[in-house]
């Protein structure tokens, strides 16, 4: 099982934890992490874009000239693809990107971050992390006794205000329940920040 040090927020170490190897130690599958990053940032486009196609576009519901003895070319619309102004041939219409992936795999995704982080020493565990009200310099200041001078992703077992409120204006610094951590949150900090009772409660999800 591999051995994490445990801090206070003056940046003592206060002890070890130890976590599960099903966790925090299997070695990175790294096309299940790339599957469940393409998947959170495919649920996320709108998927808004439109065109209109010539049954949509206004105008050419009459035959612009009789089908023959004109000597030019057979029309039925103004409004076909050929013409200007006319509808747009397989253009883009309203769609949903997501996709679904198998439970396995997306458990497998999420263990694979954590056991990255710890085997790139970038998981920092609290043994508490409170704040009697929202300040962000205390909060800074918590990072600076943890030497966290990039971007961070913070994890507390319960969501707290206090801590979102002090962390939502510092630059590069991401806040979040134990419940909505991610694999794309994960990866792309380059520090991993949770309490003691955080990474308790991922690893009792995950090691089912």
């Amino acid at each position: 099982m591999p051995k994490v040090a445990v801090y206070n927020v003056s940046g003592a170490q206060v002890g070890e934890i130890e976590l599960s190897d099903a966790v925090f130690g299997i070695e990175p599958h790294v096309h299940a992490l790339h599957s469940a990053i393409v998947l959170q940032e495919a649920a996320e486009r709108r998927g808004t874009h439109k065109t209109k196609g010539r049954s949509e576009v206004s105008g050419g519901g009459r035959k612009p000239w009789r089908q023959k003895g004109t000597g030019r070319a057979r029309q039925g619309s103004i409004r076909a693809p050929q013409w200007k102004g006319g509808g747009t041939v397989f253009g883009p219409v309203p769609r949903t990107y997501g996709f679904k992936l198998p439970k396995k795999v997306r458990r497998l995704a999420i263990r694979s971050a954590l056991s990255a982080k710890v085997g790139a020493s970038e998981l920092i565990v609290l043994d508490e992390l409170k704040l009697a009200q929202p300040k962000t310099k205390d909060f800074a200041g918590i990072l600076n006794n943890l030497k966290v001078d990039r971007k961070a992703l913070v994890v507390t077992a319960e969501y707290d205000d206090n801590v979102a409120l002090s962390a939502r204006n510092i630059p590069g610094v991401k806040f979040i329940a134990a419940d909505g951590i991610n694999v794309r949150d994960v990866m792309v900090h380059d520090k991993l920040i949770m309490t003691k009772d955080a990474a308790l409660k991922v690893q009792e999800v995950l090691a089912q």
